[in-house]
């Protein structure tokens, strides 16, 4: 059997100003739906591969490590981060993995430049600790939003929320743990996942068994989705680690678009969110379920 041609790839979004994405490269990241996924491609199967590189240290070295592993050697991995979300520990991290590393800074950026050497070296730790784990009995993965516990908006949604009925959805759904609880509603008939971090997803599909849950892989703000009784939804505020606001308030008014008349969206936020105003703009009635250790729960009535 004949190896694939190798190619071009990019992971996330590097700034266009800073770097130079080679033409026709296939976008690797989990958080662009559809995209194909770094970690299934073989091993030299790219020439070249730039890497905007997320955050999280265990999660950085892993995508670090799959891109090294899915190189040529020789291929060429171009990889930057902001100075304070993790650019400043990259050129230590990708000598650590035993490569001679070319570095620039620009525009608060690190941008770091390295041939694949013949034998990296470190790699099967990397991927080891950043890959699929098993967390209090469910499956999860570094880099998935509150990956190793469950977040206390979670928790607190959990608390307060009612037996659903009917056709629902979570949106942002994570690895299913909200999911779990609507789905022990018995007078639930089918609950669609929606998230845009295909990890998230793979491992929600491992933690529910459960007919009745459907798992969508994509955007929420584009999810085609309608009639729905209720959604239930702890909406993110981060967009690839930068904080961003309209965020909720584009699920609040996604959320409105899926419900049919009279159905319910339970959500919980941090209370300095400013969501108060679409929902009132979006629903018909809004109410304050719980106000307490600076998240709020609404439940709208559309």
């Amino acid at each position: 059997m004949t190896s694939p041609t190798p190619r071009s790839g990019v992971y996330g979004a590097p700034p266009v100003d800073l770097v130079d994405v080679p033409e026709g490269a296939v976008q690797l990241s989990p958080l662009r739906p559809g995209a194909e996924a770094l970690e299934a491609l073989p091993d030299a199967a790219l020439e070249d591969i730039v890497v905007a590189a997320p955050p999280g240290s265990i999660e950085r070295r892993f995508v670090l490590a799959q891109a090294l592993r899915a190189l040529v050697p020789g291929g060429a991995l171009t990889v930057l981060a902001a100075n304070d979300k993790g650019g400043q520990r990259l050129r230590g991290e990708l000598e650590a993995f035993g490569c001679s590393v070319a570095e620039r800074s620009k525009a608060r950026q690190r941008i770091c430049t390295v041939t694949r050497p013949d034998a990296p070296t470190g790699l099967d730790e990397a991927l080891a600790a950043g890959g699929p784990v098993m967390v209090e009995g469910l499956w999860s993965q570094p880099g998935i939003f509150s990956w190793n516990r469950v977040d206390p908006g979670t928790s607190l949604l959990l608390a307060h929320l009612p037996k659903l009925a009917g056709r629902g959805a979570d949106l942002g759904a994570g690895i299913g743990i909200i999911a779990a609880a609507v789905l022990a509603a018995p007078a639930v008939t089918e609950l669609t996942l929606v998230e845009i971090d295909r990890r998230a997803v793979e491992a929600a599909k491992a933690n529910i068994a459960d007919e009745r849950a459907r798992f969508l892989w994509a955007d929420t703000r584009e999810a085609a989705l309608a009639d729905l009784d209720f959604v239930v939804s702890n909406p993110p505020f981060h967009a690839e680690g930068i904080e961003d606001r309209g965020l909720g308030q584009a699920f609040i008014a996604a959320a409105a678009g899926m419900l049919r008349r009279s159905g319910t969206l339970h959500l919980v936020a941090n209370r300095h969110m400013p969501y108060e105003a679409v929902l009132r703009a979006k629903f018909k009635s809004v109410k304050t379920v719980a106000d307490v250790s600076g998240y709020k729960i609404f439940e709208a009535h559309k």
